[in-house]
């Protein structure tokens, strides 16, 4: 197969948009469709070395594997040993066990598959997995897997059925994408199925190529390239992918391929010193971006500054070149002192697998789980669950997910433990220094603090969340804990009726489940509430004593407008929206064991609910309180501890 410079220029497109996304740097908000050229890329190099050794009836699936092997995992696999120490010093338990997942996933390249379990791609949380990209890694070798086997078979019958048959794949693929955006979004951008027309796209190439010299045409390959910046700029996070988006850097990069032959601008363009220097370096710069990306976000208590995100950039090309030079190429040329044979190739690549299986199944996982708070009368001991202290003051909830967050307030010899959704954390506004008591505040925003059930979006979109309520680690933390008193607060009626707001009627992405695929609907969902709010009192009752703060008046059917302007509104329009929630808590106040906070005594009279006291706004949206609101509570607490 003939060099093309052109075609290593072209991997610094791809690549470099990657990193700069992957950095944070919004200019470049379509970014990630630089896998996307990539993707291409493989599937017509490889296709045509294929296709060349079939014409000459000289394939071996065998070599095939040998050379993908010397290809991807030396720098792969050496990636994978220097994020190790990195992990286990600055990673959160919690953080720490899916890193050890990912171990083995991307060994036996299923990163893919693991990813799609555990969240978006775009999704906050991702931005700290550090090997996270290597999902379309795995993509390609699955497909790759399969797709000599297909070529094998067909071959048979001739170049032109079996060109036919990849053409008809590539079709139902590309439909399959185009489906699944609008009915599995995170499974279609991570999975093979809707990922293979990309790949096949590339192949296509390589038939149309095959035996023939590269066209020149400017115009199609300017186009071409036109397509691939448009994306890279045009796109965002918000664009469906993959999907018939998808074709604009696809069909772009296919018509650099076919149609930029040297002569062309675009060739030349791309032939430059610096364009080829940095594809020749992209895949191992592109495997030293996000462990660099990621480790910083963890590091850092804040966002890192964009300049940082821009210097771990300009650091992942500099260790890209060390380890082309000194491990990547040393393996795919075989021409030096360290030589590997084909059997010596997959023995030694086999046995660093089976390491990093065993460590990320059973070694790493045993790493032991250390929480301190500094609370002076506090026996603490290590408990089984995924969270580290903060700052040492409290415990590090806040990065389990995008919105757990927990903070210790006071030095009082008596715990109390406030635990809820973003209602529970609104009321950290209002607590202050008790002689008495200290106040441990533990809140997930959409989370609700019972065990056992989880709302029914969250078993793709928040397995943080999930993870936490199915198996009960809040639970059993504050268990753990023996505190005086024990706080139950959150947003009930959501997860009763759903949210209604925004023009939304009866939401149900907050109704709760209790399964993945469990039943949905607002009756179902309250019962489940209710059910397994009873079964949360039981666990914690056994050491503390129960409060549960009924919510607030929701004030979903008021605009923003009426918010402002506004001072009360007829109390029997919050009455219909709570009656299941005053129904669940009555059910529970006649437990005895249990007492009540009836929070609407507080900003109801009894015929008009309240939107300001003395001038002041007592919310700060359509279900939160503000300071002065969340005071009014917490003070209704105190008299109750």
């Amino acid at each position: 197969m003939q060099y093309r410079r052109e075609i290593d220029g072209l991997r610094a497109v791809a690549v470099i948009p990657v990193i700069l996304f992957h950095a944070g740097f919004t200019i470049f908000s379509g970014g990630y469709v630089g896998v996307d050229v990539f993707f291409v890329i493989s599937g017509y190099l490889i296709t045509t070395i294929i296709l060349n050794e079939l014409e000459q009836g000289k394939f071996s699936i065998l070599r095939f594997y040998e050379r993908r092997a010397r290809r991807i995992l030396p720098t792969l696999f050496f990636v994978m040993l220097c994020c190790i120490p990195c992990a286990w010093m600055w990673m959160l338990p919690s953080q720490f066990e899916d890193f050890s997942q990912s171990l083995v996933a991307v060994t036996i390249f299923a990163s893919n598959i693991l990813f799609w379990r555990e969240s978006g791609y775009f999704d906050a949380a991702s931005e700290e997995k550090p090997l996270l990209h290597t999902w379309s890694l795995a993509v390609e070798e699955q497909y790759y897997l399969f797709f000599p086997i297909l070529l094998i078979l067909l071959w048979r019958f001739g170049r032109n059925p079996v060109l036919y048959s990849i053409v008809a794949i590539s079709v139902f693929s590309l439909l399959l994408s185009e489906w699944g955006w609008r009915n599995s979004s995170t499974a279609n951008f991570y999975l093979i199925p809707t990922r293979a027309w990309e790949l096949l796209a590339g192949s296509i190439c390589a038939f149309l190529q095959l035996g023939k010299a590269t066209k020149s045409n400017n115009a199609l390959s300017a186009f071409g390239l036109a397509l691939i910046v448009f994306s890279i700029f045009i796109y965002d996070d918000s664009t469906p992918f993959p999907s018939l988006y998808a074709l604009a850097p696809v069909v772009g990069t296919a018509l650099i391929i076919l149609y930029g032959a040297r002569e062309t601008w675009v060739a030349r363009l791309l032939s430059l010193k610096a364009f080829v220097g940095i594809g020749l370096i992209s895949y191992s710069a592109y495997l030293w971006h996000q462990p660099l990306f990621a480790f910083a976000r963890i590091r850092s208590l804040n966002v890192p500054e964009q300049w940082l995100m821009l210097v771990l950039a300009i650091a992942s090309l500099a260790l890209a070149y060390l380890s082309w030079r000194f491990v990547e190429q040393p393996f795919r040329n075989g021409k030096t002192k360290y030589s590997f044979t084909r059997k010596q190739i997959f023995s030694l690549f086999g046995t660093i697998g089976i390491v990093f299986i065993f460590l990320g199944t059973f070694a790493l996982g045993q790493v032991p789980t250390l929480i301190e708070i500094n609370h002076p009368n506090l026996e603490f001991k290590p408990v089984s669950v995924d969270e580290v202290a903060e700052r040492k003051r409290c415990v590090g909830f806040e990065k389990i997910g995008v919105n757990a967050k927990c903070e210790i307030i006071g030095e009082g010899s008596k715990l109390v433990v406030v635990w809820g959704d973003s209602h529970a954390g609104n009321l950290k506004r209002s607590i202050g220094v008790h002689p008495d008591y200290s106040f441990l505040v533990i809140s997930h925003n959409g989370c609700p603090p019972v065990t056992s059930v989880v709302r029914i979006d969250q078993p793709l979109s928040d397995l943080s969340c999930t993870d936490i309520q199915t198996l009960g680690l809040y639970a059993d933390f504050i268990t753990s804990l023996k505190p005086s008193t024990v706080v139950l607060m959150a947003r009930w009626t959501m997860y009763q009726n759903g949210q209604q707001s925004q023009g939304r009627l009866n939401d149900e992405h907050h109704f709760l489940t209790d399964g993945p695929k469990g039943r949905t609907s607002a009756e179902y969902s309250a019962a489940l509430l209710e059910q397994n709010l009873h079964k949360t009192v039981d666990l914690l009752g056994k050491h503390s004593k129960i409060i549960i703060a009924s919510q607030a008046p929701d004030l979903n059917f008021l605009d923003e407008r009426s918010r402002i302007l506004l001072s009360e509104y007829p109390r029997q329009t919050s009455d219909l929206w709570h009656t299941k929630e005053t129904l669940m808590m009555n059910g529970l106040e006649k437990r005895g064991d249990v007492r009540i906070l009836n929070s609407k005594s507080e900003f109801c009279s009894s015929e008009v609910c309240f939107l300001r006291l003395n001038g002041h706004l007592l919310y700060i949206d359509d279900n939160h309180l503000s300071q002065l609101g969340a005071g009014m509570i917490w003070d209704k607490l105190l008299n109750m501890f």
